[in-house]
């Protein structure tokens, strides 16, 4: 089942593009079924052995020697507080996003599934501190819950957090510079980009989806606003609900009221990701999450090509 998986992910990456999503379909006990997007997967074992990470937090269950790397196994279901775990767990999720690599463990893994981004929608309460999930679906009839693992391995980080902003910066008042549009579905990698832009003197206007960023900017054309001017960049997630990344990038691109914007592509998907499809879809630049210093000296380079101060 695992090799056969690996074979169909392989085939849904050429969805890239099309505004559709493909998930890696999986269950932490019970008959909920969860998703993970197949971008982010790199293999699908039988749990191995675990060998001890000491002083490591409950919800990473240890580390496995995958042919000779060393990578950290997060038991899921305790991550994400799900009430009904499987007590044997027995398959591995190798995933490979914001730069790093993990296992998460699950008690079954079902099929992949290629799902109309359209029909992925935030869940009810998602902006919620509880919330572990970044959207939800339906596939033939089926409830299909789309895991934000960003988050889970944001809280697996601990009070460290995320690498901290290097870069020795002037102090500047958050907005002095103006506004950057963030466009991002998972509420830690928002607060994340959020934080850089005001160091730079920024601020952050936040969406959760490429859907409400794309109705956002339409609608302040639609009132005669010059866009290019209200905002310096467009900074935004590529797998989203609503409408990703690349079918916003497009559409800004489409309206000639629009297509002056700066759209810098900001994802986790660090592992996999097409180059090609950057330059196809018509945005500027690419960053994958998370490197704060990356992200800002990009900023900083759009600022100084504006001639802001």
């Amino acid at each position: 089942m695992p090799l056969d998986l690996l074979e169909r992910i392989d085939q849904r990456t050429r969805l890239a593009g099309h505004n559709r999503l493909a998930l890696l379909l999986f269950r932490l006990g019970g008959r909920q079924l969860f998703g993970v997007n197949v971008f982010k997967v790199q293999e699908v074992l039988r749990k191995p052995r675990l060998f001890p990470m000491p002083h490591s937090p409950a919800q990473v269950l240890g580390a496995a020697d995958l042919r000779g790397r060393s990578v950290p196994v997060i038991d899921l279901a305790q991550a994400v507080g799900f009430p009904e775990p499987d007590p044997n767990p027995d398959y591995l999720i190798v995933t490979e996003f914001n730069r790093s690599v993990q296992g998460f463990l699950v008690s079954a893994v079902d099929r992949i599934v290629d799902i109309d981004v359209v029909n992925v929608q935030p869940p009810p309460g998602h902006e919620g501190e509880s919330s572990h999930l970044t959207a939800v679906t339906r596939h033939h009839g089926e409830l299909i819950q789309i895991v934000d693992v960003e988050r889970v391995l944001a809280e697996v980080a601990g009070p460290a957090g995320p690498p901290a902003l290097a870069l020795e910066l002037p102090a500047v008042a958050p907005g002095c510079r103006g506004r950057v549009l963030v466009v991002d579905d998972s509420r830690v990698a928002r607060g994340q980009i959020q934080r850089v832009l005001e160091q730079l003197g920024l601020e952050a206007v936040l969406l959760a989806d490429g859907r409400q960023a794309l109705e956002h900017l339409q609608s302040l054309a639609a009132q005669g606003e010059d866009v290019c001017a209200r905002y310096r960049m467009v900074i935004s997630d590529i797998e989203m609900p609503a409408m990703d990344g690349y079918s916003l990038t497009t559409e800004i691109r489409r309206d000639p009221r629009l297509a002056g914007l700066y759209v810098l592509l900001h994802t986790s998907l660090s592992g996999i990701f097409n180059n090609a499809m950057v330059e196809r879809v018509g945005a500027n630049c690419f960053v994958a999450k998370y490197s704060p210093d990356e992200l800002a000296q990009r900023v900083m380079a759009r600022l100084e090509a504006l001639g802001v101060q």
